[in-house]
């Protein structure tokens, strides 16, 4: 199943609504069933009850075009956003880092995100923000030591996360929280696909950056030196994860800093981050001091 959140550009209310997307039809099924939310919350949390609901709206109610649609946040209030760095290896070695043999992880905050088609932000202390394609795993089940075998089935689905960096902030501490938590740097969607359309651990997916049109990543979840159940797994050893929870997986080789000269977003660029059968994540990219 392949889920939006959005506004309708009809829309008399600010909340925006649940859809369920086949093809280029969109199906408002908040409207049918209010019940079921205004975002993914109540899915993630609710399990097959929950699932069944959608279901059931889905064939009582009409369709849009998703073209018609502002997309909004899969989840408003998300919970535990946990980020890998240096997980393509490819991607260590042009920083200049050696491949990890534990996963290089930092948090991100909810108010770094931003929807797809919504604004990044490049802050006036900053000129160096730079792009990363990333996929996205949104927890469906919790859980404390996971195992490896049975972490897929924690899975709700996935998304595209582009993990946009301010560099020379990421580089003040050892610890990158800085340049990767400024507000509205962290576009997430629009879609959500369940597992079930995908293949196990969303294994072997094209994933690319387009900045300006121009391909400036391109790889495949298949390079990721820790996958996707055993980056669950891992997690759960330290920390229990919950439905909501977001863990980013990481970017492949062809950032921005590691080009010679850099390349940095600027004000009036528009980036594009893809992931295979999940979708863009597209966003343009607008001066801090031009939204006060």
């Amino acid at each position: 199943m392949r889920f939006l959140v959005g506004h309708a550009a009809s829309a008399t209310s600010s909340s925006p609504n649940l859809y369920v997307v086949e093809g280029e039809q969109a199906f408002n099924v908040t409207e049918a069933d209010p019940s079921i939310g205004v975002d993914l919350a109540g899915v993630v949390t609710g399990g097959a009850e929950a699932i069944a609901k959608v279901e059931a709206a889905r064939k009582t109610t009409s369709s849009v075009p998703v073209s018609s649609l502002t997309p909004a946040l899969p989840l408003s209030r998300p919970g535990k956003i946990i980020c890998l760095g240096l997980n393509y290896a490819d991607h260590a070695k042009e920083g200049g880092h050696d491949v990890p043999d534990y996963p290089a992880l930092f948090m991100r905050g909810a108010t770094t995100l931003v929807p797809a088609e919504g604004p990044v932000v490049r802050p006036d202390c900053s000129e160096r923000l730079d792009y990363e394609v990333e996929l996205m795993v949104i927890i469906g089940k919790g859980g404390r030591h996971i195992s490896e075998a049975d972490a897929l089935s924690h899975i709700f689905g996935y998304s595209v996360f582009n993990d946009v960096s301010v560099r020379d902030y990421q580089r003040k501490t050892h610890q990158w929280t800085p340049g990767k938590n400024f507000d509205n740097t962290g576009p997430l969607g629009p879609y959500v696909v369940t597992p079930d359309e995908l293949p196990p651990g969303a294994e072997g997916l094209k994933v690319e950056t387009r900045l300006n049109g121009e391909v400036m990543q391109h790889a495949t979840t298949s390079d990721m030196i820790f996958k996707v159940a055993p980056t669950i797994a891992i997690l759960s050893e330290f920390t229990t994860l919950e439905a909501g929870d977001l863990i980013a997986m990481g970017t492949p080789e062809g950032v921005g800093h590691a080009r010679k000269p850099p390349v940095w977003m600027r004000p009036g660029d528009r980036i594009e981050v893809e992931v295979e059968n999940i979708g863009v994540c597209a966003n343009p990219v607008v001066a801090e001091s031009d939204l006060r």
